[in-house]
């Protein structure tokens, strides 16, 4: 079984499928809250649901009103289980915060090692991958 290191932005603990993106997402512009996806036709996640899963991606870009889409998605029941960023910025740490999402970010490696795995197990210290 492989370990990451991971730390704990906001405390939770999450099991899930991943969805995975290399790409920044743009919370405000760009996530469809009540559908609860990428709205963006350019982003490689576009139109995947975001609900029950670990989203996964590196940072936050755009507006600091990202987090209060966050929260908007936590509200319509359209929210990830959590959030693991390669590193956790103010509009994700917000977002998750006000909705008690769980939010880790790498203490080792690179968010690239995710992208081939599809299920995992994440606490305030480690990520355990589940399923390649």
């Amino acid at each position: 079984m492989n370990e990451i290191r991971v730390r704990s932005i906001v405390e939770g603990k999450a099991a899930g499928e991943i969805l995975f993106s290399s790409q920044p997402i743009a919370f405000l512009q760009g996530v469809d809250v009540e559908g609860g996806f990428v709205s963006d036709k350019k982003h490689e996640i576009y139109l995947k649901p975001f609900e029950d899963k670990i989203l996964v991606f590196p940072n936050a870009v755009g507006s600091s009103v990202g987090a209060y889409v966050i929260y908007r998605l936590k509200k319509n029941g359209k929210a990830p289980r959590a959030i693991i960023n390669q590193k956790a910025d103010m509009i994700i740490a917000s977002g998750c915060a006000i909705s008690e999402i769980p939010l880790f970010d790498l203490v080792d490696g690179k968010i690239s090692e995710l992208r081939e795995i599809s299920k995992v197990r994440v606490d305030e210290k480690k990520l355990v991958l589940v399923e390649y």
